[in-house]
């Protein structure tokens, strides 16, 4: 039987087909030469889980995702079907983890088998399980990061604005500086005369400092000698002639205290003290008398003539005065 061209290209594109998808299946993990287990897990979110994602255990792929569908009846939940290599072991209570894949991003479910526990027939419902992947790891640390990022920021962004004014207020200063620089010099230069005066007269006055003190030290060297001089003084014996005269004025006054001499007698003789009081109470009435009648004691004759003397009362002196013409000019 002679085969035609044409169903020769029908057979080859068939073939190459066939080739084609088993070879993209098989690339994508499909194994069509074992048998497999299906396994089934819920997820409120797969966080990017696709079909032929790898099942790994420690490491070790031992299936992959067979197919996804969600559960609207349920909340939106994925429903995930797993296909595992049939001489995998899985136990009641076992895990399927969700985790990230390296790097680049993808997802891989984690088997974690409960050791001890009865096996999970085909079919079965693992429990679900998320782990915290370096992407939320990274988002979780960076958060804090950046919050404190746009904090500082701001912090920087305050900080620059007030070095402006900072800036302003510098030059302002930095001008009033220059100003008084300017003013400062031109002070100096009309002043120069009377400053370099002032310094000249500064030196006379040093100078005149260095004299006085070379007049100073000889009057300081004769102090010093008079002071030696005074320390040599014999003050004992000055102190005991003082002591002396000190004791004589205490026996004089002891004396006086005791009535003997005549400030004694004069002191605590009340006989004596009264005879003088009469005494000088008779001395003044009569020096009353004789300014009242001064005629009664004294008598003035220009030409020689004798008066007749007055009666003198007891008790009394009359002083009678003879002036002659001859002897008044």
């Amino acid at each position: 039987m002679k085969v035609s061209q044409e169903v020769k290209v029908g057979l080859l594109a068939v073939i190459t087909l066939m080739m084609f998808y088993f070879g993209f299946n098989f690339l994508k993990g499909s194994d069509f030469f074992s048998s497999t287990n299906k396994y089934q897990v819920v997820y409120d979110n797969i966080d990017g889980l696709t079909a032929s994602n790898p099942v790994r255990i420690n490491g070790l792929s031992v299936g992959r995702v067979k197919g996804i569908e969600i559960l609207q009846d349920q909340g939106n939940k994925l429903l995930v079907t797993l296909d595992l290599n049939k001489n995998i072991r899985v136990t009641q209570g076992s895990r399927a983890v969700l985790a990230d894949d390296g790097l680049l991003g993808g997802k891989v479910i984690l088997l974690s088998v409960n050791q001890g526990k009865p096996v999970l027939e085909s079919g079965g419902m693992l429990v679900a399980a998320k782990e915290t992947g370096l992407s939320a790891l990274i988002r979780e640390k960076t958060l804090p990061v950046l919050n404190n990022v746009d904090s500082l920021t701001y912090q920087l962004n305050r900080v620059v604005a007030q070095f402006d004014q900072t800036g302003v207020m510098l030059n302002q200063t930095l001008r009033s500086a220059n100003q008084g620089v300017k003013t400062l010099d031109l002070t100096i230069a009309e002043n120069r005369a009377g400053l370099r005066a002032t310094l000249a007269n500064v030196s006379r006055l040093s100078a005149s400092l260095v004299e006085t003190e070379q007049q100073l030290k000889p009057i300081l060297a004769k102090a010093d000698t008079f002071a030696d001089s005074l320390q040599g003084l014999q003050l004992k014996q000055t102190l005991a002639t003082v002591n002396k005269t000190v004791d004589n004025l205490q026996r004089i006054l002891a004396d006086v205290n005791s009535g003997r001499g005549s400030l004694g007698k004069l002191t605590s003789d009340e006989a004596l003290y009264r005879n003088v009081n009469a005494t000088t109470a008779s001395l003044e009435k009569l020096l009353t008398d004789l300014r009242e009648n001064p005629k009664r004691y004294v008598h003035f004759s220009l030409f020689g003539k004798k008066d007749k003397a007055a009666p003198a009362k007891p008790g009394s002196t009359t002083v009678t005065t003879k002036v002659d013409s001859a002897q008044v000019q």
